[in-house]
């Protein structure tokens, strides 16, 4: 048995540097499993979210938004959700952004377009939240070395991690594995990679956690 046997429909979650899109794809290489991958080179706002968040925060969100729901919507119709599938976006977090970047005004018009969306979004079999320390998100981003992200403040970078902490610590419409990610190299570790897969197989509860301890 596979981990995509017992969890047909996998979500990888975590702020920006947490490696969610590289442990998608090892895990989908892995399995043969099919991908569903955000795309946040082809918005054109990102960049300039990042030089000026209040101008550009409502832009930014609302393209992304669409750009998901069409994703999930193509998957929906093409009856994809019924094959083993991982994804390192969950529609149903893309609120937390929202509330934490637009004002009053903005926020309200976003919460009026994201119900007229009405996606029809399959539960995940399994969200995998990479809970990772601010430092950690920090080296990583620096890492990438990609210009715009470069621009990140650190408060920004904080207050993100707080946000997804808090929102997967309440959430309760999957089962979720809260993975503590200050340790847990999946780029490089093939061993980091060994014991995440072994954990996955261990779950049996709606909410758990993976600690690993490399010392």
């Amino acid at each position: 048995m596979s981990i995509f046997d017992k969890f047909p429909y996998i979500v990888v979650e975590g702020p920006i540097g947490s490696g969610k899109t590289t442990l998608v794809r090892q895990l989908a290489d892995m399995y043969s499993a099919n991908v569903l991958l955000e795309n946040a080179e082809a918005n054109p706002f990102l960049p300039r979210f990042y030089q000026d968040a209040p101008r550009y925060a409502l832009p930014t969100q609302i393209f992304f938004l669409f750009q998901r729901a069409e994703q999930i919507r193509e998957l929906t119709q093409r009856d994809m959700f019924h094959h083993h599938i991982i994804a390192d976006f969950f529609l149903e977090k893309d609120p937390l952004f929202a509330q934490l970047n637009l004002d009053d005004e903005e926020f309200s018009l976003y919460r009026q377009m994201y119900k007229h969306l009405q996606v029809q979004v399959p539960k995940p079999d399994l969200v995998i939240y990479l809970q990772t320390p601010v430092d950690a998100l920090v080296e990583r981003v620096n890492q990438r070395n990609i210009r715009y992200e470069q621009e990140i403040p650190r408060e920004y970078l904080a207050r993100l991690a707080d946000a997804y902490s808090e929102f997967f610590h309440q959430y309760d419409g999957a089962p979720v594995l809260i993975v503590n990610n200050e340790k847990l190299n999946i780029t490089s570790d093939e061993e980091s990679l060994k014991l995440l897969i072994e954990r996955i197989m261990q779950i049996r509860g709606r909410r758990e956690f993976f600690n690993p301890n490399f010392e």
